[in-house]
């Protein structure tokens, strides 16, 4: 994108504008500088930074070495931060004091070795269910989620997109990447007026917003604050169960609607549905995005008919590669996939069914309903072949 649209603005930040070419010049510079350093592939780097221009330049300054970045979202306690840092072993950690001291000096492009099955990034989940797991996702897979992304919802050349999600979310992911690789713009929020309704309503009155991605919590949030709607804006919505009365809600006020699902485990989200206004009923999460195929079964392991709950399976190219030193659990999560030779399926632990149309709606977690774990360990889904597969 810099050599076609070098003067375009890249990323705004509180008054400040980055253009493609600058942030490329940027990022490279940053990229070789962590080559002699010694990260390159499958290395981690962790960054530890707020939410800014140096942000964005550091996640592409990464990427560019062939390294992985591991967010460490400054506003966690410390023992988290701690664990992860441990955990992920990053070679070098990077901070706003580590960026004042870098020499960063005018540098070509550094070559990048097109390995798709190297590590892009590692996320660590929340922990509430026993200690955090760094889940490794590959440069393949976020290729893939972009690539399907930029088709459905979609995101077309000269679109903004208002960025609210901590990087520590992997959610953060679309709204970094699926700009930049669009021809569009970041417009990035601060910490504060992400968490600030009044600041948010006001910061979509007062700019030329195309695309907001946010869960629930945060659409509620907005519209508590007496957002009464924009006309022209594309609404993401994922993380959370959306209810009917918070869809119909938004659907009111926006262009679109779109219902998003994903675990991090299958990089960011892997199902979507618009969602019209005056749909009514159960909110769906729609069928898979590109190359991706989704499975519900039942107890036995055999797929379930059209409108009977099973569990969620997930294969395809967007499949992490697993557990950051967790082979264990890698296995016990990531299982052979007996309807795709050599491929892998995902067990989500999440309830769903198959509706009408090819769509599907989200239960709950079955552990929740059934009082136990779903994870057994070994266990392989068999059966005849069924489910969904992404276009």
């Amino acid at each position: 994108m810099a050599a076609a649209i070098p003067d375009e603005p890249a990323v705004v930040f509180e008054g400040e504008t980055l253009t493609y070419a600058g942030l490329d010049d940027r990022a490279s510079r940053l990229a070789h500088h962590l080559r002699g350093l010694g990260c390159g592939p499958e290395s981690r780097v962790g960054v530890a930074l707020e939410r800014s221009l140096d942000l964005v330049v550091t996640l592409l300054g990464v990427l560019k070495a062939g390294a992985a970045y591991v967010p460490l979202d400054p506003d966690y306690p410390r023992e988290r931060l701690a664990f992860v840092i441990e955990d992920a072993r990053p070679r070098v950690l990077i901070d706003e004091t580590w960026l004042d001291r870098a020499p960063l000096v005018d540098a070509l492009d550094p070559p990048l070795s097109g390995d798709g099955r190297q590590l892009a990034y590692v996320l660590y989940t929340s922990g509430s269910t026993g200690r955090p797991k760094g889940v490794g996702v590959a440069h393949e897979a976020l290729v893939n989620f972009l690539t399907s992304m930029r088709k459905a919802p979609g995101f077309a050349p000269g679109e903004r997109l208002l960025a609210v999600t901590s990087l520590s979310f992997d959610i953060a992911a679309l709204e970094i990447f699926l700009p930049l690789t669009s021809g569009g713009c970041i417009e990035l929020a601060g910490r504060a007026e992400a968490a600030d309704g009044a600041r948010l309503r006001d910061r979509l009155r007062g700019s030329r917003i195309d695309v907001l991605q946010a869960t629930p919590a945060t659409w509620r949030m907005l519209i508590d604050a007496g957002w009464t709607g924009s006309p022209g804006l594309k609404a993401l919505c994922g993380g959370e169960a959306l209810p009917r009365d918070l869809a119909a809600a938004l659907g009111a006020r926006t262009g679109e609607l779109w219902n998003l699902y994903g675990p991090t485990e299958t990089t960011v989200w892997s199902a979507a549905a618009r969602l019209r206004p005056e749909e009514t009923g159960p909110v769906s999460i729609g069928r898979p995005i590109d190359e991706t195929r989704v499975h519900l079964l039942d107890g036995q392991l055999q797929t379930v008919p059209l409108g009977v709950p099973g569990e969620l399976w997930i294969g395809g190219e967007g499949l992490a590669r697993g557990y950051v030193g967790r082979p264990d659990l890698t296995a016990e999560r990531f299982l052979p996939d007996p309807f795709s030779a050599g491929g892998r399926l995902y067990r989500t632990g999440d309830l769903a069914r198959h509706l009408s149309g090819g769509r599907m709606e989200v239960l709950g977690r079955l552990d929740r309903r059934a009082g136990r774990s779903p994870r057994g360990r070994g266990c392989r889904p068999r059966g005849p072949v069924g489910g969904l597969r992404g276009r």
